[in-house]
């Protein structure tokens, strides 16, 4: 059993299969938000869901058999254990008092989208291991953006108060600066009491907007690196595995032939 579920999880359509049903499931999801379509096929939305809930909980039992006994490798790898939460709870009812957490749950099939495709893995992974890193970088920008916040109020806020009002209203005024969203007006408006004002907002347009969020792209870049390199590594140390239980098998195999021909020979 455990060799024909490896033979299947290392077939290349297997996971072609199950990225189309998490697909098929997604774009379900998204028709049931239209009333015409619940009106007309509720019944078969429902019997697609209870069949993408027997496909993965086949699929993970598969996945499961195939690492048996060693299930470490299976429970030990973080997108794993999500993929089986997701499995587990989506066996809850869609009815009574737990319905509103199955409907969630419903949801969270889609982000198996993610575990399923390796290159969207690497990203999140990315993203994860960059957290550190980018708070560091939102320190010094929540920095900068209180310096500019008071002085932006000491030197605005008699003249325009809608914006530079108090120390709250200047940061959503740098905020709105940041995004580069209509942030003109903003210096206009200032530069009619103080002419040098743009002074003031290019060099904050310059410093946060493109020297810290460029800050932010160096972080993620070197951890995505890392993150390349240690799926590399991981790969590496898989096979390894796999090869060395292998060998084990075989190991036990020719012990058992062993037996067999010494306990002939007694015979």
């Amino acid at each position: 059993m455990r060799k024909v579920c490896q033979t299947i999880v290392g077939w290349p359509w297997f996971e072609r299969f199950i990225i189309a049903v998490i697909s098929i499931n997604a774009v379900v999801l998204g028709l049931e938000t239209y009333p015409w379509f619940v009106s007309r096929f509720h019944t078969a939305a429902v019997w697609i869901g209870h069949i993408v809930v027997v496909i993965f909980v086949i699929e993970a039992f598969i996945k499961i058999t195939a690492v048996a006994p060693v299930f470490r490798k299976y429970f030990g790898d973080g997108w794993n254990l999500f993929d089986f939460t997701v499995v587990v709870l989506s066996v809850i009812p869609n009815t009574g008092e737990y319905a509103v957490i199955a409907r969630t749950v419903r949801l969270l099939r889609v982000l198996r989208l993610i575990t399923a495709l390796p290159e969207l893995r690497l990203i999140i992974t990315t993203l994860i291991r960059s957290l550190p890193g980018i708070g560091n970088v939102v320190f010094l920008l929540g920095i900068v953006f209180y310096i500019y916040a008071i002085i932006g109020y000491h030197l605005f806020h008699e003249h325009d108060p809608t914006h530079w009002n108090s120390l709250g209203v200047s940061l959503i005024t740098l905020f709105r600066v940041l995004t580069l969203e209509d942030w003109t007006d903003v210096m206009y408006e200032a530069m009619q009491v103080f002419p040098l004002a743009w002074l003031f907002f290019i060099s904050f347009v310059v410093v946060a907007a493109f020297i810290v969020i460029n800050m932010f792209i160096a972080v993620v870049i070197n951890n995505l690196q890392k993150a390349q390199r240690g799926a590399e590594i991981s790969s590496k140390d898989n096979l390894t595995g796999e090869i060395l239980y292998e060998m084990q098998d075989i190991r036990q195999s020719l012990e058992r032939v062993e037996r067999a021909m010494e306990s002939e020979k007694r015979d």
